[in-house]
């Protein structure tokens, strides 16, 4: 999730969301018209950008992906690694969150919501794909623009990046087997070649390159080239991940058009899942004695997706025109109003937080 966001942990407290990330579901609203108006206007252009596969990667999508993915992992500093026994509470309970739960009840809520109760309103040969796509979302947890979250929260800025950190980390090893596990609980066939290939391509290289990158800025630059470097790639990250949007809807216009309420209908099971997540890791950051510096970003990252993973991975995976694209591109246009409310519920709790006393 790309964010301008403060990088270390002496960092300013407080950040303010760009124009961009404010108006980001306005941007991707935007983004939906003119892909259905272009997909409408010029088919042959985007079928054929539709056919530049290489063992089932789509090559122009994969450029872009690169383009979001790595200024985000930029960020990322492996050696705060070493405090995360610092919020050892804070960290457990992210941690079970995000791997232990949110994949699980997302695809509770996939198959109840898509599979059960919105059957009849969609279209039926898209079913199983609309639930893989929120089991990708899920699945994978947000890495970047918590860091704006967190500082909206006046959260704990060494917790933030640690817990980042660690799930990165934890992302090489369980994103592919809770994915395919799950989509195997859900009678949906997995393509383990194309799964693991993806997390290869957009999740270990990304990685490994970021990092590289990361610290030829340090020992040339210090933090202040790092944070001139990530200023300039704020736009051109996001401006990927919209015309990654351009493309994906300019090749499912036609269904948008023939059924406006999915998006609306997709719509509900993500935003339950954020306020059930984030209600869960809040709840059980207090229960255990955590600082609420600790619990607000705790639940913030427990709540919030890497979409831009599980978009490229949806693409990858079952194509331009599938289901699961839509659903994960879905968890774009919620994910601001949504984890702006969370925001401010943190930021009026806490009196009711404070009534109990942290343990040290």
């Amino acid at each position: 999730m790309s964010a301008s966001a403060p990088t270390e942990a002496h960092a300013p407290r407080k950040a303010s969301l760009g124009i961009f990330e404010r108006y980001l579901t306005l941007w991707v609203g935007a983004c939906i018209l003119a892909g259905i108006l272009l997909g409408s206007a010029f088919p042959g252009v985007f079928r054929m950008i539709g056919r530049l596969e290489v063992a089932q990667v789509n090559l122009p999508v994969a450029a872009l992906i690169w383009a979001m993915i790595v200024p985000m992992l930029l960020r990322v500093d492996f050696a705060s690694l070493a405090q995360v026994t610092r919020h050892w509470r804070g960290i457990a309970v992210t941690v079970g969150v995000n791997w232990a739960v949110k994949p699980f009840s997302m695809a509770l809520l996939g198959w109840l919501f898509v599979g059960v109760l919105f059957r009849p309103l969609l279209p039926a040969g898209q079913i199983d794909s609309y639930i893989a796509g929120l089991i990708l979302l899920a699945a994978a947890p947000c890495t970047a623009m918590v860091f704006t979250w967190s500082s909206l929260v006046n959260g704990d800025a060494n917790f933030t990046l640690s817990q980042v950190a660690l799930n990165d980390t934890l992302m090489l090893v369980l994103f592919a087997p809770i994915v395919g596990l799950l989509l195997g609980l859900s009678s949906i066939t997995v393509p383990w070649d194309t799964l693991f290939a993806s997390v290869v391509i957009f999740i270990v290289v990304p990685l490994l390159a970021a990092q590289l990158w990361r610290r030829s800025l340090l020992a040339a630059g210090g933090e202040v080239a790092l944070a001139r470097t990530l200023g300039h790639l704020r736009t051109p990250s996001l401006g990927a991940l919209l015309a990654t949007l351009v493309i994906l809807f300019a090749l499912q216009g036609q269904q948008i058009v023939a059924q406006p309420l999915v998006i609306l209908l997709l719509a509900i099971p993500i935003i339950i899942q954020v306020f059930f997540t984030a209600t869960l890791a809040y709840w059980l950051n207090r229960s255990l004695g955590e600082a609420q510096c600790v619990a607000g970003p705790s639940c913030l990252i427990g709540a919030s997706n890497f979409f831009e993973l599980a978009v490229a991975v949806a693409i990858t995976v079952y194509g331009f025109e599938s289901g699961a694209a839509l659903a994960t591109v879905v968890g774009v246009l919620v994910e601001v109003p949504a984890m702006l409310a969370v925001v401010r519920v943190v930021n009026r709790t806490q009196d009711w937080y404070g009534s109990r006393q942290a343990r040290p």
